[in-house]
């Protein structure tokens, strides 16, 4: 045996049939709609998206709510279900005996494609080409054995957290964490400037806005393979090992990252890198355990959950679509709103951002009664082909 034709371990629910696993799509419209609580706030503050360089989220009550429960979770769930689906594409490959990483390199390079066009045109916190760049290390890493794999991301996720801890220090005894406001020529760029300004911005300044996949390029190695861990091992099945194991998920992920996020989010600024990509994985690890309790109740899924299992579905089309309506609505070349509204509070961005999901759910589910998947997942597929 090959490194480059490993045996897949058969797992629960790596089905001969390979059916979906409605848990995960449930789990990853959650997660794109929760990475909008976050982005929210970013796409509705001064400056906008170089303001959240110059300084970090807002620290209202309000705001620091929402960066307890979301703040760097629900990026953390999504990062481990895409790890989840690129397990799943990989024992698809080996079940048709097709080679791996074969044509799933031009998946990943297409999906870099998307991810710089959706940042130079929509939104420069992308996460998409982090997860492209991520994605083709870690299909190699899937032909290697299971010791290896684990060697891999133990050793990533201590790198990470080294990282991330030298750089906490650093801020602290600089106090760069510090909010020194954000220049006012940026501020009227975001509220005033054309559309063509706001690209050339993004361009002229791509280095800095793409630091962070950059600075967390070890902690997507870790939880691409945690997600690989945790499907091998049946966290998301619908059976009484699923069940188990994301009760663990729920009791570790809740009672320990809840208390450690509220801790690192209310000491200030200069934790915010612990708070953002230190204590969330955590506490996302107890989201999906949550989410998975919740899941196993519902006996005739309602209104709330079609509309999360729709999203899910079309993740990739709802992620560029929740970004592209935030631009259109809060910066100068839409309504403008982030301008507008500014010192009103923040109820309105809370608004914002319930009104974004709701459309989402509601748009999701109307599109797949007549198509079978997102209109950017059919471009994807489409383009492949040829």
């Amino acid at each position: 045996m090959t490194h480059t034709d490993a045996r897949v371990p058969q797992t629960p629910q790596a089905t001969p049939a390979g059916r979906r696993l409605p848990l995960l799509d449930v789990l990853r419209g959650v997660a794109i709609l929760g990475t909008l609580m976050t982005n929210v706030w970013i796409f509705t503050g001064p400056g906008a998206e170089w303001g959240a360089l110059e300084s970090g989220m807002a620290t209202g009550p309000v705001e620091t709510t929402f960066g307890v429960l979301a703040n760097g979770k629900f990026l953390s769930l999504l990062t481990i279900l895409f790890g989840v689906g690129l397990a799943i594409q990989y024992d698809s490959a080996k079940r048709r005996g097709q080679p791996w990483p074969g044509r799933y390199r031009w998946r990943a390079l297409f999906l870099f494609a998307e991810g710089t066009v959706h940042f130079v045109l929509v939104f420069a916190w992308d996460v998409l080409m982090g997860y492209a760049v991520t994605a083709l290390l870690v299909a190699w890493l899937l032909t290697r054995s299971q010791r290896a794999q684990r060697r891999v991301m133990w050793w990533a996720a201590g790198i990470h957290l080294a990282v991330m801890g030298l750089l906490t220090a650093a801020l602290a005894s600089t106090g760069d964490g510090t909010d020194d406001g954000v220049p006012k020529d940026v501020v009227d760029l975001y509220a005033h400037g054309s559309y063509p300004a706001q690209i050339a911005f993004r361009l002229e300044n791509a280095l800095a806005l793409r630091m962070e996949p950059v600075l967390t390029f070890f902690l997507l190695i870790f939880l691409f393979l945690l997600g690989v861990r945790l499907f091998r091992a049946g966290a998301f099945g619908a059976d009484e090992t699923g069940r188990r194991l994301r009760s663990r998920l729920l009791a570790w992920g809740i009672g320990l990252g809840l208390p450690l996020n509220a801790a690192a989010a209310l000491a200030g600024p200069d934790l915010f890198l612990l708070a953002r990509y230190g204590t969330a994985p955590l506490l996302a690890l107890g989201y999906i355990g949550l989410i998975g309790a919740v899941v196993d109740r519902v006996r005739r899924p309602g209104p709330l959950m079609t509309g999360l299992t729709s999203v899910g579905r079309m993740a990739l089309s709802g992620y560029v679509v929740q970004n592209a309506l935030c631009v259109l609505i809060s910066y100068g070349i839409g309504l403008g709103l982030a301008e507008r509204l500014d010192g009103t509070g923040p109820w309105w961005v809370v608004a914002l951002w319930a009104t974004v999901c709701a459309f989402l759910m509601a748009g999701s589910t109307l599109w797949l009664r007549r198509f079978s998947t997102g209109p950017l997942e059919s471009v994807q597929k489409w383009a492949l082909r040829h």
